[in-house]
């Protein structure tokens, strides 16, 4: 099993010494038009109503750049919020989720859906199956959002264990990027619903905080009616 990324790495190291320019191909221009319709309340103690558009550049700009886990990230879990909001914005005052620890996804996961570790609302757990678990607190609905077998190159997983453990060369952090970015470009050109399966756990029930929880304060007012002038 070990061989597949030591070759990578041998082919990539020859290929870096003939030509020392970028290997990674260019983001898709896709994922500019992927947008969530998401809904706040209006301010620091305020009312539901704020409605605005979330787009794939302020993922990056929370993220701190382009890469095929936003991707894989940002298009599976919009396909389950599509579930529990699909013809309405993106609640993000009554949504909790657990993500696995990989920085792309935590980040999508937040930006998303608001859930907040402080406020018992967002979780990471490895342990989980899929990618993550996303439930509506108002009516307790959850799905599970899995990224089909055979859609992510093995590569990918083989070359990310030796950059992790600091055994990748130069060379091999430029296949491993090139790798990702033409996964993340393939992924954008396919059907979501090909690469994601997206379950309904019924029944669903979240695990107690291991940490101390605060009141959110910013959405106690959210039903609160309107003053009658």
């Amino acid at each position: 099993m070990r061989l597949l990324p030591i070759a990578l790495l041998v082919v990539a190291c020859n290929a870096a010494t003939e030509q020392h320019t970028s290997v990674a191909p260019p983001p898709a221009a896709d994922t500019l038009q992927m947008t969530w319709r998401v809904i706040d309340t209006d301010f620091s103690k305020g009312r539901l109503g704020h409605e605005r558009t979330v787009t794939f550049d302020n993922l990056i700009a929370l993220h701190g750049h382009w890469c095929d886990g936003l991707v894989v990230g940002a298009l599976g879990l919009g396909e389950a919020l599509k579930e529990l909001y699909p013809n309405a914005p993106i609640d993000r005052t009554d949504l909790r989720i657990i993500s696995r620890s990989s920085p792309c996804l935590t980040d999508v996961a937040i930006l998303l859906t608001g859930g907040r570790a402080q406020f018992g609302t967002f979780q990471v757990s490895d342990t989980i199956t899929g990618l993550y678990i996303v439930q509506r607190i108002s009516d307790g609905r959850a799905f599970r959002v899995k990224l089909n077998p055979g859609i992510k190159p093995p590569a990918i997983d083989s070359l990310s264990r030796f950059a992790i453990d600091l055994k990748l060369s130069p060379c091999g952090l430029d296949s491993l990027q090139a790798i990702e970015a033409a996964f993340g470009n393939d992924l954008l050109a396919m059907e979501p619903k090909a690469a994601f399966t997206i379950t309904e756990l019924t029944n669903f029930n979240w695990p107690e905080p291991t940490g101390p929880v605060y009141t959110k304060t910013d959405i106690l007012n959210k039903n609160a009616p309107r003053c009658a002038h």
